[in-house]
Order: C-alpha cells, then structure tokens, then sequence
C-alpha cells in the first residue's frame, strides 16, 4: 500500500513542478505516473552505478555533484519516454531540485502515516 500510494504521490509532485516550473512539461497524470516510475527505476538501477563511479568527483565536489547525478536521472527520463519533457540540463537540474524537496515532503508525510507503533 505504502509503495502503491508513494507513486501516485510522486506522479502528483512531478505535475507540481510541470506546473511551478516551465522548463518541465507532462501531457496528463498518466504520463506522470509512468514518468514517476520511470525516474523511479533509473534511481533504483543505474544511480547507484554512477555513484560509484564518480565516487572522486563526489568527494572533490563535497556531494554537490550527487546533484548534477540526479539532474542526469531526470533529464535521462525525459528521453526514455514521451509524455514527459525537460528542456535540457539546466532545467533538469532545478526540475530535479524540485522533485527532490517535493519527495522528501511525501516521504515525510508517509513516514508519519505508516509508522510502526
């Protein structure tokens, strides 16, 4: 249930920052639902690589080049599929900025609503 109700609310916060922000479009809430599983899955399987990889740069950077990992995941969304655009890597980096605070308010919100007592 958890999971099923995480989606939908991420699928929400992608409109939001279609809305909030011009340089991201989606053509309707099922493109958003299959955009949100799509970054979902990108951040599951091939984020974890990067990490790894430019774990130096990382470092270097003091994390602030895990931003520029997450605006990749984003932006590679956006060509994965149709329904969901970003108009480059500037926009990618603020979009994803956006989903990023937007996420953690949902996990916030599903922290408290399903935790264990």
């Amino acid at each position: 249930m958890r999971l099923i109700l995480k989606w939908l609310l991420s699928a929400i916060a992608l409109l939001a920052v279609a809305y909030l922000y011009n340089g991201v479009q989606v053509t309707s809430f099922g493109s958003a639902l299959i955009a949100a599983a799509v970054i979902g899955l990108l951040n599951m399987v091939v984020r974890p690589v990067l990490v790894v990889l430019t774990l130096p740069v990382t470092i270097v950077t003091l994390g602030l080049f895990l931003f520029v990992i997450n605006a990749l995941m984003f932006w590679a969304a956006s060509g994965l599929f149709g329904g969901f655009h970003v108009n480059g890597f500037g926009a990618a980096l603020l979009g994803s900025l956006i989903y990023s605070l937007l996420g953690l308010v949902i996990e916030a919100a599903l922290g408290g609503l399903f935790s264990k007592r």
